[in-house]
């Protein structure tokens, strides 16, 4: 806590404080049983966060363009069908 205000002090308009801080909220309300109004933008900083500690540049357009394409799905899913039982 005492680093994210340091952070907060250093930097009023960092949206990684922000972030931080609603994540530790909305997380909170998540482990009290109560529910999120926004789930989707809880997602959107989760993902943000992730790419933050994995040093990805959001600004980066790449996205999924440089993913190889699917190998042939329907084939790994008729290898990994369970047998049927009478």
């Amino acid at each position: 806590m005492e680093e994210l205000r340091k952070r907060a002090d250093a930097d009023k308009n960092d949206k990684s404080v922000k972030d931080l801080v609603l994540l530790l909220f909305e997380t909170s309300l998540l482990t009290s049983g109560f529910s999120l109004d926004e789930p989707n933008t809880f997602g959107n900083r989760i993902h943000r966060m992730l790419k933050l500690g994995l040093s990805i540049d959001e600004e980066s357009g790449e996205g999924d363009s440089e993913m190889p394409p699917l190998e042939d799905a329907d084939a790994d899913a008729e290898g990994s069908k369970m047998e049927e039982v009478d």
